[in-house]
């Protein structure tokens, strides 16, 4: 007999986590979906997964447009015929500056990608593991390490990532009965193009600046495939990965 191939969501697959995540999986056997803006970086992760597009699907999506996340899972659903795991990493971030300096269509572009980009996602996701068999999923939902200790000027960034654990714990609750579980991991300094400035020196909560430690992405998408591979029956809540040298534990 085959083995029942899972099927995964990533968005924001075109670069950083959402890449090596995609990648992980991949490897793993997962069928993947790959979500995000910009064509030509999804076809470049499609690319170094090495697998066909019967295995691995572009879709590029806007998470903001809630008509554009609708067209995504219903060509999962045609293309695959099931969605066992969400990973919710599109994400963004602000200028840092202070936050009434901050422009508020700036401010409006965060919280749409980060947080009503990831219900958009969830609640797609949740009405086709409600009603696929065998039912239920996994919607794994990339916070941050700054929602509960933030860096200076980093507002709106740090209040979506606060309000995603919010939306984590109660969709954690309200997925049991569906066999759906719900799940957040907080990293904090994964080598990425967006954690560069950390290489070349961060304003700290001292007003100083300096280089921070960061961590090979791979260890990043390694704790998401733990968590992706876990029975229905168990769920990592939270997860928090992190470069061990940076400055977070006694950060401010």
């Amino acid at each position: 007999m085959a083995k029942f191939q899972k099927v995964v969501v990533v968005t924001g697959a075109g670069s950083g986590i959402g890449r090596a995540v995609a990648l992980a999986m991949a490897g793993d056997g997962f069928r993947v979906a790959l979500a995000g803006r910009r064509l030509k970086e999804l076809e470049k992760t499609r690319e170094l997964t090495g697998k066909s597009a019967e295995e691995v699907l572009v879709h590029v999506t806007d998470v903001t447009d809630s008509l554009a996340v609708k067209t995504l899972f219903q060509e999962v659903k045609q293309s695959f015929g099931r969605v066992d795991v969400l990973f919710n990493n599109a994400g963004l971030s602000a200028s840092s500056v202070p936050l009434e300096d901050l422009d508020r269509e700036e401010w409006r572009k965060v919280v749409d990608t980060n947080l009503t980009g990831t219900f958009y996602c969830c609640q797609e996701a949740i009405k086709v593991m409600k009603s696929q068999e065998p039912r239920g999923g996994r919607i794994i939902n990339n916070g941050s390490v700054s929602a509960l200790t933030p860096r200076p000027f980093s507002a709106p960034y740090t209040a979506t990532k606060h309000a995603l654990t919010g939306l984590t714990k109660s969709l954690a609750l309200d997925g049991r009965e569906h066999d759906i579980a719900c799940s957040q991991i907080d990293i904090g300094n994964a080598e990425t193009e967006f954690t560069q400035p950390m290489a070349e020196g961060i304003r700290q909560a001292d007003g100083s600046t300096k280089v921070e430690e960061r961590m090979n992405v791979a260890h990043v998408a390694s704790a998401v495939l733990f968590m992706a591979n876990l029975p229905l029956d168990a769920n990592v809540l939270f997860m928090t990965i992190k470069a061990t040298k940076m400055p977070l534990e006694g950060r401010g």
